[in-house]
């Protein structure tokens, strides 16, 4: 905190900042002015006295985060960003518009200083819980000297009524994540009106329930805000902590203020010009910027540069002098591919995918620190209960742990790991089935909207759960899931496959990674892989005649490889004809091949092309074309033994191959 302050400068930095807001919002013709300012006196309180950051050092590792959960208010945090000098004023003039670093929600892969992507409410909030846990977990491992930042994260009240953050705050509350202070911009409007039209919860006593401390304030009065973020800096131990601070919408406005209609849409021209004379701006001036403001808002964080550099610099000393540090400190951000020295189990061997999975997990958790992560109340059905006892559990009395027990929390469970990805040094994991990848689908999305490296992991990945019925059976998933940009969703056919994408997802990089597995047992093939073409040939019936004109292409992905193989087999046997079979183990890395390749896999010049997956068919004519056959399921489940089923939709491979000759027949009549 700064020794001296003075309250005049403090009104006249909220007032610059509300003018820029005002400017920006009316220049692009859209944002959302009205939260900005009802959070304007905490916001620049926090970033001028408090927030432990180096504007010359944005990447500093030992940095404060800031999470804008209520990321509609992007404004007010573009234009802190450009007080610290990390946006250029030609940048929040551009708000909104194509090109700019200045868009209608913060992005963190666009504007330096900008720490989540945020916009979908709830998701903030959600992420600023996985920093503090990642915080947490590293501070245990390499020392307080290494960590000693917090988190701080300010939601609205569309963020509370979401049910992915207090999903999220009843982990925090459970870990005691000491290092979170969430500030609760309480103004009670929203786009459609009054929020008691919606909601009377009593969030004291709820967040009071959920382990929380809470404080309650005036979010204008300054001397409150300083009194309640002098006790967050200072807890050592303890509660996460919730500031509710009681303000008006739009405040400081002519004669909008506490108006819900601030909340989503520039003021008028008029109201701009009377608020920035009640404010004490020149109605005339756009985008005043006052170079004594900007003097009075850095000199705070601008201490902290020397401070990223000493703490840098003592860093490498230290991984210099004390080699267990450096290797600990290596697992987290060397960004070396994390080593998968699995054995094969011999071809034929059944074993289902999500087994092979819990081994490498557990194997690679052994070898770094930066696998961490959990399972929504599903450990021994996702096989991640040998990791959780190799790696211990992340919990209030034990930071080093990394398992985290999320319960039945799968957004939240995503979210949090996305946040874990942000904070640095983490490959995150969260499993559950796949069925309900529909509960944390956005998550998912912001993991690659925000390029992490998360994986996301989904057992029981077909109609072949059984006997649980089509309310958990995946039909449609895998097809939506493969919809979303840079997504690798994966599904691998075997150990063999699995194991290599594991590999993958272990060399970190830019993509989430979505693992669809098997509950069932399948063979384990024979040949090798080539998963990271994203489509290979993985088996040909004349391997020892290659002259020979293809007469049939098989493409198959994840348990019915084998199904394909095998009918393969026997439809060249029946009809003495050549079949390829194609593995494809995830389409967007096959996308990325060159074209050469591609038309090797595709063979577009073969009439006979089918598809087998025991999901959603629409989609495979993109490797069938419209004449070709595509088995699948295309209906709901039943609840049944996964034998029965298979019968039942035609996915055995006597009934396969019946299918493929039939189809023969009818190209051929």
């Amino acid at each position: 905190m700064k020794q001296l302050f003075n309250e005049a400068r403090d009104q006249q930095l909220v007032a610059v900042i509300k003018g820029l807001v005002m400017d920006a919002t009316r220049k692009a013709s859209s944002g959302h002015p009205g939260g900005a300012f009802s959070s304007a006196d905490f916001a620049a309180i926090l970033f001028s006295e408090y927030l432990r950051f180096a504007p010359k050092h944005p990447k500093w590792h030992n940095r404060d985060r800031f999470v804008l959960s209520a990321g509609h208010e992007s404004m007010l945090l573009y234009s802190l960003l450009h007080l610290m000098g990390l946006l250029p004023l030609e940048e929040l003039k551009a708000f909104r518009q194509f090109g700019s670093r200045t868009p209608g929600h913060p992005e963190v892969h666009l504007t330096p200083g900008v720490e989540a992507t945020t916009g979908p409410l709830g998701q903030g909030i959600a992420m600023a819980v996985g920093m503090a846990v990642a915080q947490q977990q590293q501070e245990s491992v390499l020392g307080s000297e290494f960590g000693s930042n917090r988190v701080f994260c300010l939601v609205g009240d569309g963020d509370l009524q979401e049910d992915v953050a207090l999903g999220a705050c009843q982990l925090a509350g459970h870990w005691a994540l000491h290092t979170l202070v969430v500030y609760y911009d309480k103004n009670d409007q929203q786009i459609s009106g009054h929020t008691g039209r919606v909601s009377s919860v009593d969030f004291p006593a709820l967040f009071r329930a959920m382990q929380w401390e809470v404080m309650e304030i005036d979010g204008h009065d300054h001397k409150a805000i300083r009194q309640a973020l002098d006790f967050a800096c200072n807890l050592s131990a303890g509660k996460p902590l919730l500031i509710i601070g009681q303000t008006i919408m739009a405040k400081g406005a002519a004669t909008m203020e506490g108006s819900h209609k601030t909340h989503g849409e520039p003021l008028k021209v008029d109201e701009i010009s009377a608020t920035k004379s009640r404010l004490g701006l020149d109605p005339d001036e756009f985008f005043q910027i006052p170079s004594k403001i900007v003097d009075y808002f850095q000199a705070h964080l601008n201490s902290f540069n020397a401070t990223a550099e000493e703490w840098n610099h003592a860093i490498a000393i230290k991984k210099q002098e004390n080699d267990v540090f450096r290797e600990v400190y290596d697992q987290y951000f060397s960004q070396k591919p994390i080593e998968l020295d699995v054995p094969l189990s011999p071809p034929g061997t059944q074993i289902a995918t999500r087994v092979t999975f819990g081994k490498a997990l557990e194997y690679m958790g052994r070898q770094s620190q930066s696998i961490m992560g959990g399972s929504a109340d599903l450990e021994p059905s996702n096989n991640t209960a040998a990791f959780a006892g190799a790696v211990e559990e992340f919990s209030a009395s034990n930071r080093s742990g990394r398992n985290l027990a999320f319960g039945v929390r799968e957004f939240p469970m995503t979210a949090i790991g996305n946040g874990m990805a942000l904070y640095g040094g983490f490959l995150p994991f969260g499993a559950t089935f796949l069925t309900f990848s529909d509960y944390s689908r956005n998550a998912i999305r912001m993991s690659a909207l925000m390029g992490l490296p998360s994986l996301h992991v989904f057992t029981h990945d077909s109609i072949f759960l059984g006997e649980d019925g089509p309310t958990h059976q995946s039909v449609e998933h895998l097809m939506s899931l493969r919809l979303i940009p840079q997504l690798q969703v994966c599904r691998p056919a075997d150990e063999r496959e699995t194991l290599a994408c594991m590999r993958v997802w272990g060399r970190g990089g830019n993509r989430p990674m979505l693992l669809a597995l098997t509950r069932q047992a399948v063979p384990v093939l024979e040949g090798p892989v080539d998963v990271e073409r994203g489509a290979y040939v993985c088996y040909d019936t004349d391997s020892g005649a290659t002259n020979r004109p293809i007469d049939l292409m098989i493409y198959a992905s994840g348990s019915e490889l084998w199904v394909a193989r095998e009918a393969a087999h026997r439809v060249s046997q029946m009809k003495n004809i050549r079949a390829l079979v194609v593995s494809v183990v995830c389409w967007l890395w096959f996308d990325e091949q060159n074209e050469h390749y591609r038309n090797q896999i595709l063979q577009t010049g073969v009439r006979a092309r089918v598809s087998i997956e025991a999901g959603s068919t629409l989609g495979w004519q993109r490797f069938t074309g419209m004449d070709g056959l595509n088995i699948g399921v295309d209906s709901f489940g039943h609840s049944a033994p996964a034998e029965a089923l298979a019968s039942h939709f035609g996915l055995l491979p006597e009934q396969v191959t019946e299918r493929i000759g039939d189809y023969l027949n009818r190209l051929n009549a």
